[in-house]
């Protein structure tokens, strides 16, 4: 069963970054991000913010985009994005499952 809501930690573990960061952008990227709070206050994103979190990891930590660009990417080419992140989310499992080779040889 999928998880309906993501805490600011287990969003922050998932980038792995601080929680700090992923507050910064929550509140920089108001436009794209809109968290619910609980009862405490806290906030809670969906699986849509997360994914928007991905984006802008990419974005910002990957490609060198500023602010602005990332918000401008994420506002005018979502979908290039999308296709951007699949592409090296597949390089990368290639080269896990290359690494996992060699070791065992």
């Amino acid at each position: 069963m999928e998880k309906l809501f993501y805490t600011i930690g287990e969003v922050a573990a998932e980038l792995g970054e601080q929680t700090s960061l992923v507050r910064f952008w929550s509140n920089t990227f108001s436009k794209f991000i809109k968290p619910s709070r609980n009862a405490k206050g806290n906030r809670l994103f969906t699986k849509e913010d997360l994914q928007t979190f991905k984006r802008l990891h990419y974005l910002i930590k990957d490609k060198g985009l500023t602010m602005e660009g990332a918000a401008r990417t994420l506002k005018d080419e979502r979908a290039s994005v999308d296709r951007e992140m699949k592409v090296i989310d597949s390089l990368k499992s290639i080269r896990e499952r290359l690494v996992e080779v060699k070791k065992s040889l």
